[in-house]
């Protein structure tokens, strides 16, 4: 099969090596989806701090100007949008909130992996202590199931109300 055969075919969307495409195509959705010109964009962009004029917005919605990261900060910001929103597949973010539930698991899951390598050091550091100190490795066994059954019933106290009296 050689490369004309795949002329016709789309590009898939979404890689994010594409991303300023992405914040092209982006801009363009955002601005009509609001009902707004690009001197209207503009504007809001030069309200914002961000200088811009009507001609640079249509260029980069075009594709025939490069948007560079602190112009690309002022759309987001315009928007209402993350910036990595802004620069993400353009059927997610037609979605609806895809993008923005999408950056919050990935920070959500940045946050347990430090915890959990928090932890492991702790733990291991605790384990090296107590290795030096074995007279106090039972005294401090039990205080540390002890921390973590109370910490665990309140995340779950938290997360899931009080249970039910029996």
């Amino acid at each position: 099969m050689s490369d004309d055969d795949h002329e016709d075919e789309p590009e898939p969307e979404g890689v994010l090596f594409k991303g300023e495409d992405n914040a092209a195509k982006r801009i363009k959705a955002e601005r009509e989806q609001r009902g707004w010109s690009t001197t209207t964009l503009s504007d809001r962009l030069n309200e914002a701090g961000y200088e811009m004029n009507p001609s640079a917005v249509w260029r980069i919605e075009n594709g025939k100007r490069r948007i560079n990261l602190d112009e690309a900060i002022g759309f987001a910001e315009v928007f209402g949008v993350s910036l990595s929103n802004l620069v993400g597949p353009p059927a997610l973010a037609a979605a609806g909130r895809a993008m923005e539930l999408i950056d919050t698991v990935a920070a959500a899951n940045a946050a347990a992996q430090r915890a959990q390598h928090a932890y492991r050091r702790a733990n291991a550091e605790l384990a090296a202590y107590l290795d030096e100190h074995p007279d106090i490795r039972e005294a401090a066994d039990v205080m540390v199931s002890n921390a973590i059954a109370e910490s665990t019933m309140k995340i779950n106290q938290e997360e899931f109300g009080l249970p039910p009296e029996p």
